[in-house]
């Protein structure tokens, strides 16, 4: 073990002990092979010195870039994966893409025949099994559809929710038999929709006292068509009824308190809310992913469940540093400190300079890119 001076050091060197901020926070843990952008952050962080493993120049170097003819470099590339395994890794994004369109397709005919009373569902769970073998790919925040048009908001709304009401049913521990089903409830928890009026679901101003009402409906036309199918559980009903209820008794149809709503509901509603306002839609454009978690977080307070709100942020914005986003002010920079405290405003390095989010509240991540 070598203590060394941050100033001395160079990307590549392995930290031997944890090293905290000023105020006791955990900056970055024991044995992380340090990179060129995070001797920037100890020292915008004023670190003095670190302890570092052997003399420096041993260890675990970075890879390095390769040239023109050879394959694809995998830079900053994790060293306990084999090159095979993390070249294996780029060529998984495709299938996963193929898989969501099939579904969305599918879910655009099955909305469509739902109108007649129909529903395909075991068509649907065997589209539904197909697509989330590929969970491992997804990701919630840098995860964007091939070809989005604002006529087919909904449906993306519907698969995306699936997608991410899985993961989240999984990062709360959920049994693995709730996970599926909880996808179902994501996908068709607006299936109600099919029985609003098209005029008055894509209205672009605002809807008067008695279209309000009716659009309201969609809870109760969704546990109606879904009452009678076999393959889903009352679960999935519930959450077609109850995505819209919060957990101080504000919501509706039934103004039921959080006691009272299914879990499976409580997840849709913190999904639905995220995916509805990061879409395009017709009556408004796609939201910041990053200020859209700082409304669900304070939505958290009466209206949706706490926990689920903070484990969702919480999952969600657990990038590896050096993701590369674009701030509102249009520059790309790399994320290189995450405080878990505000999840949503890291430090972003640009052009070598740190910018703290948290200090300058008037910038915000307007694109994680993937």
């Amino acid at each position: 073990m070598t203590i060394k001076s941050v100033s001395d050091l160079k990307a590549g060197v392995k930290l031997t002990q944890d090293v905290h901020t000023p105020l006791g926070g955990l900056l970055m843990q024991k044995g992380k092979i340090l990179l060129p952008r995070d001797l920037d952050v100890l020292k915008a962080f004023m670190v003095q010195q670190v302890d570092i493993e052997g003399a420096e120049g041993d260890g675990n170097k970075i890879p390095a870039v390769k040239t023109a003819g050879q394959k694809p470099s995998l830079l900053f590339a994790d060293p306990d994966v084999s090159p095979e395994a993390q070249e294996q890794s780029f060529k998984k994004d495709l299938p996963l893409h193929e898989e969501y369109d099939r579904m969305l397709t599918l879910v655009k005919s099955c909305y469509q025949s739902a109108i007649a009373g129909e529903l395909r569902i075991y068509e649907v769970r065997k589209q539904m099994e197909h697509l989330m073998e590929h969970q491992k790919e997804y990701d919630v925040l840098k995860f964007a559809p091939r070809m989005t048009n604002r006529n087919d908001y909904r449906y993306h709304n519907a698969v995306l929710c699936a997608l991410s009401s899985y993961k989240l049913a999984q990062w709360l521990g959920l049994p693995s038999k709730d996970w599926i089903q909880v996808a179902f409830a994501g996908l068709l928890h607006d299936i109600g929709n099919v029985r609003i009026d098209p005029l008055l679901l894509n209205k672009p101003n605002r809807l008067t006292g008695e279209e309000n009402e009716e659009m309201r409906r969609h809870t109760t036309y969704g546990y109606q068509i879904l009452k009678n199918v076999a393959a889903i559980n009352e679960g999935v009903r519930l959450a077609a009824l109850q995505h819209h209820e919060k957990v101080d008794g504000s919501g509706y149809p039934l103004k039921l308190d959080g006691s009272k709503i299914h879990i499976y509901s409580k997840i849709v509603a913190v999904t639905d809310i995220f995916h509805a306002m990061t879409l395009d839609k017709f009556y408004g454009s796609a939201q910041s992913p990053y200020l859209v978690l700082e409304q669900i977080q304070l939505e958290a307070f009466g209206k949706l469940d706490p926990v689920i709100v903070q484990t969702f942020i919480q999952k969600v914005t657990a990038l590896h540093h050096g993701t590369k986003v674009k701030l509102s002010s249009q520059k790309v920079g790399e994320i290189v400190f995450t405080d878990s405290q505000h999840p949503t405003r890291p430090m972003v390095s640009i052009e070598g300079q740190i910018i703290n989010l948290m200090q300058q509240r008037q910038l915000h991540i307007e694109e994680v890119i993937s």
